[in-house]
């Protein structure tokens, strides 16, 4: 009998448990809660804490109250100036309306997919109503604040807010963004040859320039020392004649001495002359020098 008492009070005892198990539930600060009544919402729970539901006839659905990161497909976007555009995307957004939350969409996979098409088609509208020179200005936050408005507009049907839309990358595609780089290569090229052909030029102006001045320095030196010759040959030439005047037989004896150095001054200069002509006519019989007006010596 004791026994019996024992068991039927553990059974209650477990039975208490389980049901005060599953009529309360927690909140989290992060979440917030729907609880459902097979399957119907009945109370929407924002606040955290310990709360109380109908045991084993409802249950409770989370929801994550932070503000949540979605990363759209990369999508190529066509801008007024029929340019394209290859965009990478994202959002934040949150959850404000649990119930509705539940009712439209049920879970975050299925708003995240509903999400990407909303803000593919957005950016197209946006970005293909201006030029491709615009979305590379400051006037680019515009745009996504633009795109953002549109967006939140589309998914308050969702219960959720959708705080900002940014774009992360914004690239061309491939075939264009190698023929820009050829082009920009080209361009540049053009360039290094139109300053190499520049620097050429202005080389050769130097060249040209230090040339003159060169010829200009060597023209002026040389008629400076075409002055200071003839100068010194006339003023050699004026004493040469004053020379001559005071005694011509003298003069005449030094520029003959004068020859015979120049004639003569090379060991390898070889010439033939008969003795007694003029150009020895101060050489006497014996082979010596004479002086103007001297005699030979005597027994020679």
């Amino acid at each position: 009998m004791r026994k019996g008492l024992l068991t039927v009070g553990a059974i209650v005892v477990a039975a208490a448990a389980v049901v005060g198990i599953s009529s309360t539930y927690v909140v989290h600060q992060t979440e917030q809660a729907l609880v459902l009544q097979f399957g119907e919402p009945r109370k929407v729970v924002q606040e955290p804490g310990l709360h109380f539901k109908l045991p084993f006839v409802q249950n409770v659905v989370y929801y994550d109250n932070r503000v949540l990161d979605f990363d759209a497909d990369v999508q190529e976007v066509i801008a007024s100036d029929q340019k394209r555009l290859v965009v990478d995307s994202f959002a934040r957004f949150r959850i404000t309306d649990p119930l509705r939350f539940y009712q439209a969409v049920g879970s975050e996979a299925v708003v995240r997919a509903r999400l990407d098409s909303i803000v593919n088609a957005s950016l197209r509208n946006v970005l293909g109503s201006v030029p491709l020179g615009t979305v590379l200005t400051s006037q680019r936050a515009q745009l996504m604040s633009q795109t953002a408005s549109i967006v939140n507009n589309e998914a308050k049907s969702f219960g959720i807010e959708v705080l900002d839309v940014r774009m992360r990358r914004v690239d061309l595609p491939e075939a264009n963004s190698q023929a820009i780089f050829n082009r920009m290569r080209t361009e540049r090229e053009r360039e290094a040859t139109e300053l190499r052909a520049q620097g050429a030029e202005l080389a050769q102006r130097i060249r040209s320039r230090a040339d003159r001045e060169r010829t200009v320095l060597l023209a002026e030196a040389r008629r400076e020392s075409q002055i200071a010759r003839g100068e010194g040959d006339a003023q050699a030439s004026r004493i040469f004649a004053e020379s001559f005047g005071k005694d011509a037989q003298f003069f005449d004896f030094y520029r003959s001495l004068q020859a015979y150095r120049t004639a003569l001054g090379n060991a390898d200069t070889t010439m033939v002359l008969t003795p007694d002509g003029d150009f020895f006519r101060y050489f006497g019989a014996d082979g010596q020098l004479r002086l103007p007006g001297q005699t030979p010596a005597a027994g020679n």
